[in-house]
């Protein structure tokens, strides 16, 4: 009760939750009256962070710096404006598309979504697109980032959760084809109803120049999704190798990548890094202490109660991480969860772990964009002026298909642990 009450306490007052988790296994430690305990909290926290694979995390922020900072980001929204940007309502389907083949090298919501709104926003806005609904579309693309890998939450998650990073990266694949999908659908009924206007048509000349300017660009995200796909590389080769292959796109070329930037990239993508890795140290403490303390096998029971299968513990457990991540951001959303879910979903209904993360995170990711915290809609806003509650409203059939897919996953796990098999 003392550490249930310090962590409340902590978090209503705005400490950052890394060090609210940190706090709070102390004061269970306290209440315990155990001081061996003590001796056993810093090997805890050094322990959250002793991982081969948590290395991709800094590489996969570094490859989006120097894919932002080589002007490969552009030329990626140029490709997606010659496939499909002729027609009705092109660049909203440009808007999804992009955030598709950008999400496959950048892996996080907040970061694409700054990104893609300096590009796309002013772009449709010229092309009579209303300002809000362009910030808002845009901001529902960023969710494809945590979801088509490379994924920083997926990265996290399969630390948390002990499975290979690999393997939650390829389990995000057919889920991420499948929103998009489901955002065209939008985009093309409202386009028959607010009349959206079509792109300009290129010729196939146009096309092709295009296209030859784009095509080493996407190199990075073959070498890396290929490579761990085929086997070739584990999840942080590949960040190391796709990390080079950007440099030398950057540089070689696009001609936009100066060397000298490097530093500043590499600081922003420690900076960042830091802060993600002090999270899950956090949460390997607070779940030890969890544990000991027999916080899931009481949940378990609660929850059994209610859930009398994997299904319906699915969805019970959709519309709490739901709520969840309207006030807490995705990671430490994740941190918080898993240690006490995971053990459920595995050991009592038999859920796959891999499975089980995928419908974690885009939960997670999906609490991002709804009120009252949406942060991807104040990242857009920053960027463009557009205001988030009006963002969300016109973003509604956005919000009601992605809830679509987790009510699917919840009755079809296949969908995720397809091409694992």
């Amino acid at each position: 009760m003392m550490t249930l009450s310090a962590f409340l306490i902590m978090m209503l007052v705005g400490i950052p939750i890394g060090i609210c988790l940190c706090l709070g296994a102390l004061a269970y430690i306290i209440d315990s009256g155990n001081p061996l305990l003590f001796s056993n909290y810093p090997l805890q926290l050094f322990g959250g962070v002793d991982s081969y694979g948590l290395i991709a995390i800094p590489l996969f922020i570094l490859i989006g710096e120097i894919m932002n900072g080589g002007g490969i980001t552009q030329r990626i929204v140029n490709l997606a404006m010659a496939c499909v940007g002729a027609l009705k309502g092109g660049l909203a389907y440009v808007n999804i598309l992009a955030n598709m083949m950008v999400s496959s090298i950048l892996g996080s919501a907040t970061a694409q979504v700054a990104i893609m709104s300096q590009i796309m926003v002013p772009e449709m806005e010229k092309k009579g697109y209303d300002k809000t609904f362009a910030a808002g579309l845009t901001a529902y693309g960023g969710m494809l980032g945590p979801i088509i890998p490379p994924s920083v939450m997926f990265v996290v998650y399969s630390t948390l959760a002990q499975v290979a990073v690999s393997d939650m990266l390829i389990a995000g694949i057919i889920p991420g084809l499948i929103l998009t999908l489901m955002f065209f659908f939008i985009i093309m009924v409202m386009g028959f109803f607010y009349n959206y206007p079509r792109g300009e048509k290129q010729s196939l000349k146009e096309r092709f120049s295009i296209f030859l300017d784009a095509s080493p660009t996407l190199l990075i995200p073959i070498v890396i999704v290929g490579s761990i796909l085929s086997g070739l590389a584990n999840p942080t080769e590949s960040a190391a190798v796709g990390s080079i292959v950007a440099a030398l796109v950057g540089r070689y070329w696009t001609r936009e990548f100066d060397l000298s930037q490097l530093p500043k990239m590499m600081l922003r993508a420690g900076i960042y890094s830091a802060i993600v890795l002090f999270l899950v140290a956090a949460a390997a403490v607070f779940s030890w202490v969890l544990i000991y303390g027999k916080i899931p096998l009481m949940i378990a029971e609660s929850i059994k109660n209610v859930a009398t299968s994997p299904i319906a513990f699915l969805l019970i457990v959709s519309v709490a991480l739901l709520l969840i991540g309207t006030v807490i951001d995705g990671i430490p959303g994740l941190i918080m969860v898993v240690p006490i879910l995971l053990p459920i979903a595995t050991g009592v209904y038999g859920i796959d772990p891999r499975h089980f993360g995928v419908v974690v995170v885009i939960n997670l990711v999906l609490g991002l964009l709804t009120p009252p915290v949406g942060l991807c809609f104040f990242v857009a806003s920053a960027v463009t002026g557009a205001k988030p509650g009006p963002m969300f409203i016109v973003t509604i059939p956005f919000f009601i298909v992605s809830c679509l897919l987790l009510v699917l996953l919840c009755f079809y796990p296949e969908i995720s642990t397809a091409l694992l098999k």
